[in-house]
């Protein structure tokens, strides 16, 4: 059989539905951040419900196929059930779980999806359009067609949630949708496919993260030598196949007459050089900084579900913060931190703290300022009596990223000026490896262990530790590499 989650794999890459359903070995292992978004889309669909009162679930999980078939068909025996979540349905060989089948008059029923996201995306239409395949197959008269996703606007009470508000239920038009032909076909070829013995050989491109990464990327596009001309900076698709269309691969290779960007060019003499660039501008970018000096980190998770009043789906919740400071031009580095450790409301406690450790800095250098200004405009909307001391900072940030862009590349940087990837190539001794949490989505995952009311003490006090670890790092790194930087500028 096909499932839905198989159709749409198979949408997106055949070579994927393929691999699904007779190679599932060959997929990466699901991260735990992963995990984290599936759990998140469940207590999504769970809220959701309450806006069906009256609605019955059909069991899920390790429930057998014929059970969960004989269960709903039961359910709409019952004219007593309004909706009905979770239903089953299989016709032709495909097999589909209806996120909610909603009683329709006498005799008819709406099919509604529910997302976990603030918008309609393109894709949706295929999800929508196989359950509504298979319903029609079977039988079942649903002839109004929505898509239930979260409201971006609704602001939280802190209480409970207004079901009402938090979502946005849009009746799908046909012209949103997708044809009941085009499904047909779709689903001919892909039982054509799944039918071969091996494999079909589809190239690697765009289509492996989009709409979602595949989950066997790996297994397609075995990593790069660091010296493939994809690596290069901002290298647009159409230049990169013009590249490999006349055999050139490495970046050696390319002529010295090819179009290419400044940046481009710059990376390619130090690919070839060996020898990392630093513009002689640099000395006088990093001189303007005003001491005492500090660098910041934040970490913060954002939950489709918000938490805490005053906040919308998807805003960001800052939980823990890591300040370096360094009170003159070469002198020590004090570290100061704050983690949040339990599951009530952080954010006065965070810009609090916050506020008392950078007072008196002359700049506050950051990676990616963009990040840390949105949070601190919503820390300022958030806790009114701090707003003018969140102003202040905001006013000191000093963003080291764009300095790294305009004066600094290294062959080893692979076309991207993320901090991971410019500190290992620049200082490789500061490494994340050794570490337990190594990037921000790891340590949201972490905060939610830390919070959890059934985690042990012992248990709790190593997630402890593991994250304030990885922030301590964070800036660590992050001051490592301007002393660096000034030393290179001389």
């Amino acid at each position: 059989m096909i499932s839905k989650s198989n159709f749409v794999a198979g949408i997106q890459c055949l070579k994927r539905i393929y691999l699904q359903v007779h190679n599932p070995g060959l997929a990466t292992k699901s991260s735990p951040a992963a995990e984290a978004v599936l759990k998140q889309g469940r207590e999504v669909g769970r809220v959701a419900h309450r806006a069906f009162p009256g609605g019955a679930t059909v069991a899920s999980g390790r429930v057998q196929t014929k059970e969960a078939l004989r269960a709903t068909r039961d359910l709409m025996a019952n004219p007593e059930v309004p909706a009905i979540f979770e239903g089953a349905f299989e016709h032709a060989g495909v097999i589909v779980r209806v996120d909610v089948l909603q009683r329709d008059g006498r005799f008819g029923y709406r099919l509604i999806e529910v997302k976990s996201s603030t918008e309609i995306k393109p894709h949706y239409a295929y999800d929508v359009g196989i359950q509504h395949h298979v319903l029609t197959g079977a039988g079942v008269e649903a002839e109004q067609v929505g898509l239930m996703h979260l409201n971006r606007e609704y602001i939280f009470d802190g209480k409970e949630y207004d079901v009402s508000r938090l979502f946005t239920l849009a009746e799908l038009e046909p012209e949103d949708t997708v044809s009941e032909a085009e499904i047909s076909d779709r689903l001919e070829e892909q039982f054509r496919i799944l039918n071969q013995p091996r494999p079909p050989e589809i190239p690697p491109g765009r289509h492996c993260e989009d709409p979602v990464v595949c989950e066997f990327y790996d297994h397609c596009n075995p990593e790069l030598p660091a010296n493939h001309v994809s690596l290069l900076p901002q290298m647009r698709a159409d230049k990169l196949q013009e590249l490999t269309d006349s055999g050139i691969v490495s970046i050696e290779q390319i002529p010295d007459d090819f179009p290419l960007s400044e940046k481009q060019r710059l990376a390619v003499d130090c690919m070839k050089t060996g020898k990392p660039f630093f513009n002689p501008e640099l000395a006088g970018e990093l001189s303007a900084l005003r001491y005492p000096l500090c660098f910041m980190d934040f970490e913060t998770v954002f939950p489709a579900l918000p938490r805490f009043a005053g906040m919308r789906p998807f805003d960001h919740i800052p939980f823990q913060w890591s300040v370096h400071r360094q009170d003159t031009s070469g002198g020590g580095l004090r570290h100061f931190e704050y983690l949040a450790e339990d599951d009530s409301d952080p954010r006065s406690p965070f810009i609090e703290s916050l506020c008392e450790a950078v007072a008196g800095a002359g700049n506050i250098v950051v990676y990616n300022q963009t990040f840390e200004s949105s949070r601190l405009d919503d820390l300022a909307r958030w806790v009114p009596t701090c707003a003018s001391d969140t102003a202040v900072v905001k006013a000191k940030l000093w963003d080291l990223l764009p300095v790294v862009r305009r004066n600094v590349y290294h062959s080893a940087f692979a076309g991207s000026f993320s901090l991971k990837s410019v500190l290992p190539a620049l200082i490789p001794q500061m490494t994340y490896e050794a570490l337990e949490v190594g990037d921000g989505v790891e340590a949201g995952v972490a905060w939610a262990r830390l919070i959890s009311p059934a985690i042990s003490p012992e248990e709790k006090g190593s997630v402890r530790q593991a994250l304030i670890g990885y922030c301590r790092q964070d800036t660590l790194a992050l001051a490592k590499l301007f002393e660096m930087l000034r030393d290179c500028a001389g």
